[in-house]
């Protein structure tokens, strides 16, 4: 009994630990803006603060999300995104937005947020979306999940999952997402797969998708479009 009192402590422990990790951390204090630090000869975990005496209103503020992306790209998209980057006042509060354009036709192709969880708000269009399950058991596919959204819908993609939208419709489309991270990241699976640097070997790719060799290689020859 005593033993799997303690397996119970240790498993509960672990996952508090994992949830206490799974997103950026708390802040410490009521703001830390960011530093341009990109010379820093020591790098930390999110961004250096800023001296608080230093701080202004223009810390935390960015306008221009009013203004559509450019999607005249082999995708038909544009992704505008409001992040640490270029929104100093975000750091450590963890969260970040992003517009995104769409032309007729046009697709944020399949890509996952390592550190966020994204909600998706379709102001004009019609959009396919959806997202992809981790590997199930064996002899098992991934599970789908995929919804039509319409002016005033809302979808939420899981941290970490393969997701995309999908313009169906014959006019543009604009939507905007709310992520649970200051810096979510962005892994586009096709560029990562096939526009890495330097290349993946294509004996690997062959037999990870059971393709010929030619095949891999015309995908590796192509220019894997980045519409972020």
């Amino acid at each position: 009994m005593a033993l799997k009192a303690f397996v119970l402590t240790i498993a509960i422990m672990a996952l508090l630990s994992s949830m206490s990790h799974a997103f950026d951390p708390s802040p410490l204090q009521d703001i830390c803006v960011a530093v341009d630090d990109s010379m820093a000869a020591v790098f930390v975990n999110g961004k250096i603060c800023k001296d608080p005496k230093q701080v202004m209103a223009n810390d935390f503020f960015k306008s221009g999300l009013n203004i559509p992306g450019n999607t005249s790209n082999q995708l038909g998209s544009a992704v505008t995104a409001v992040n640490v980057g270029n929104l100093p006042g975000l750091n450590t509060l963890g969260i970040s937005l992003a517009r995104i354009d769409y032309a007729p036709y046009g697709l944020n192709p399949p890509h996952t947020h390592p550190r966020g969880t994204e909600i998706l708000a379709v102001l004009e269009g019609t959009l396919y979306v959806g997202f992809v399950l981790s590997n199930p058991g064996p002899n098992m596919k991934n599970k789908l999940f995929t919804k039509i959204l319409n002016p005033g819908d809302v979808f939420v993609f899981p941290i970490g999952l393969i997701h995309f939208q999908f313009n169906v419709g014959k006019t543009n489309a604009v939507a905007f997402a709310g992520l649970s991270s200051q810096n979510p990241g962005v892994i586009t699976i096709a560029n990562a797969v096939f526009g890495s640097d330097p290349p993946i070997n294509p004996d690997v790719l062959a037999k990870a998708f059971q393709v010929d060799n030619k095949v891999v290689d015309y995908l590796q020859s192509q220019f894997w479009w980045d519409n972020n």
